[in-house]
């Protein structure tokens, strides 16, 4: 029964995204908003259902772990996984808003995630104030969308009942998108479980691996079809929304707030920080992701993902969390930093 589920959900996640980037492609070209609004909020905040759901429902249950773990490894695994599968597929073009204001804007929401937990737990507060965030993205982001005087149509020029169509698509997808990831995460946590992993390393790996499934999904699905701002405007919309939405409502709804341990404070939050920053000067030189880029977040990836397997079966876990910083965190950000200004020097000398 649990591979039966597996395979379903796989399924479900592949019609879902498909479904999804065809109905929300649609939708862009008839109400006349950029493709890159759609992904950072519509697209992003519906693949960021199955987190939203998982999170809140773990911290209701007293899972803080899980519900740590799963916001912080899915946000990881989007932008080295993700985004790296999704330009080794086709070189992905970065939008100037993204330059300029959404992955700062991510960078600084990290930072601040980053300094709330350094008392060893998120409370209600906290988990308040990352909510409002959401909130006030979300209004920037549509009246934006709205400055754009050619994107505003008159509603007979906009057809309402195509635009019902397509919004319909939409939530048929979400709905696949969500049913599938959660099949995919039931089946999954069996298994970890049965190997005897724990709570935080579940939720770091496989619950956040299984939520960030819609988004590997829909990227890889809008970069095959050419809708590159949707796919990147997925990865960085849905990164923004876990942290301000999937974590700040999580830790309002729990009585106690979420504990932070030792173990992502001092590893996996930092790492998140990281990935973040890294983003930028990627993003910034030359305004695309290049294949060999894709190549270097996967190789990132595959390193975290070793380390966490190494901590998990490792006693006295602080040493090697300090050794995994100073090997992976620090090149990480150095090491992109160096090729991307090494890039836009040659660049600007031709």
């Amino acid at each position: 029964m649990t591979v039966l589920l597996f395979v379903l959900g796989l399924v479900a996640l592949i019609l879902g995204a498909e479904v999804l980037v065809r109905g929300a492609s649609r939708l862009t070209a008839i109400v006349r908003i950029p493709p890159l609004v759609i992904g950072l909020t519509v697209v992003a905040f519906g693949t960021s259902a199955p987190e939203l759901a998982v999170s809140v429902q773990s911290t209701l249950n007293g899972q803080g772990d899980l519900a740590l773990g799963n916001v912080v490894g899915s946000n990881i695994f989007n932008v080295l996984f993700i985004l790296g599968l999704s330009a080794l597929i086709a070189p992905l073009t970065v939008a100037r808003q993204l330059v300029r204001l959404d992955v700062p804007l991510l960078i600084g929401i990290s930072t601040l995630t980053l300094l709330m937990s350094l008392d060893g737990k998120l409370g209600r507060p906290e988990g308040v104030v990352l909510f409002l965030g959401i909130v006030v993205y979300t209004l920037w982001s549509i009246r934006q969308a709205r400055k754009d005087e050619d994107q505003k149509s008159d509603a007979s020029e906009n057809q309402p009942h195509r635009i019902s169509i397509q919004v319909v698509w939409i939530i048929l997808g979400l709905g696949l998108l969500v049913m599938g990831s959660r099949w995919l995460v039931e089946s999954a946590v069996v298994f970890a479980r049965l190997l005897g992993v724990s709570e935080l390393v579940i939720g770091l790996t496989i619950v956040a691996v299984g939520t960030s499934l819609p988004e590997v999904v829909t990227s890889i699905v809008a970069s095959i079809r050419g809708e590159r701002d949707i796919a990147v405007g997925n990865v960085v919309g849905s990164n923004i929304f876990n942290l301000l939405a999937v974590l700040g409502l999580s830790s309002a709804l729990s009585l106690h707030g979420i504990d932070v341990p030792d173990s992502p404070l001092y590893f996996d939050l930092p790492i998140m920080l990281a990935v973040a920053v890294a983003c930028l000067p990627v993003f910034f030189t030359g305004h695309r992701i290049a294949r060999w880029e894709g190549a270097l977040f996967l190789g990132y990836y595959a390193a975290y993902t070793t380390i966490l397997v190494l901590i998990a079966l490792q006693s006295g876990t602080l040493p090697h969390i300090q050794t995994a910083m100073l090997f992976f965190v620090i090149p990480l950000t150095l090491i992109t930093l160096l090729v991307s200004l090494t890039r836009s020097i040659r660049s600007s000398s031709m």
